[in-house]
């Protein structure tokens, strides 16, 4: 195996890990918020920034685990609130359902995560397991 093709495994090993740990978070905070605030799910806009939430949470649980510097953690965890955040507007003017701003957001954030994966993983001078794997 080359050492490009053992990198890029790496790298697609490492990104797995934060979608499990994404999604471990989600379903595991998810009945949580149910039990705090009931009919959430009503309310699009405050449920997706609550599953943003939750999925950043387990996302930086792991990184931090995983030895990640908060700096590289808070990238991460923003991926999880830009493609939601930039929903809210379309969906507050009524020109996306709530269905819509939910399931494009969860689209979106898979390609937002990679964004600071592969930034890290270009800088010259990267030592974090973005970088490295």
């Amino acid at each position: 195996m080359t050492t490009t093709t053992a990198s890029r495994l790496r790298f697609a090993g490492h990104y797995l890990e934060m979608v499990v740990a994404m999604l471990v978070g989600m379903f595991a905070l998810a009945p949580l918020w149910n039990l705090a605030v009931p009919g959430l799910d009503a309310h699009p806009d405050a449920h997706s920034m609550v599953m943003a939430t939750n999925m950043a949470i387990g996302m930086a649980l792991w990184m931090r685990i995983r030895k990640h510097d908060w700096r590289h953690i808070a990238e991460m965890c923003a991926a999880m609130y830009v493609p939601f955040v930039a929903l809210l507007v379309p969906y507050w003017m009524g020109l996306i359902s709530g269905g819509t701003l939910m399931t494009v957001g969860h689209i979106l954030m898979f390609p937002a995560m990679l964004v600071p994966m592969l930034w890290r993983r270009r800088q010259p001078a990267a030592v974090s397991h973005c970088a490295t794997g």
